[in-house]
């Protein structure tokens, strides 16, 4: 996920924020959340997939790379 989609999801939600040299003060902690939730989702998806589809499971793990 961007920054800019990070903001734009906070912004729907309407998380309170203060703004410090043109990003919200809370980014750093907000990336934060938000890598540890798409690599949980991200594990979720690939146990989903059955064993003998491993090199699917292994491209889903390997997006967490990119």
């Amino acid at each position: 996920m961007t920054k800019e989609e990070i903001i734009e999801i906070a912004n729907k939600v309407k998380l309170p924020h203060d703004y410090v040299n043109g990003e919200p003060m809370w980014l750093d902690k907000l990336e934060e959340f938000a890598k540890l939730v798409t690599e949980k989702e991200r594990e979720a998806c690939a146990e989903l997939i059955p064993p003998q589809y491993f090199h699917f499971r292994d491209w889903i793990r390997a997006r967490a790379k990119e």
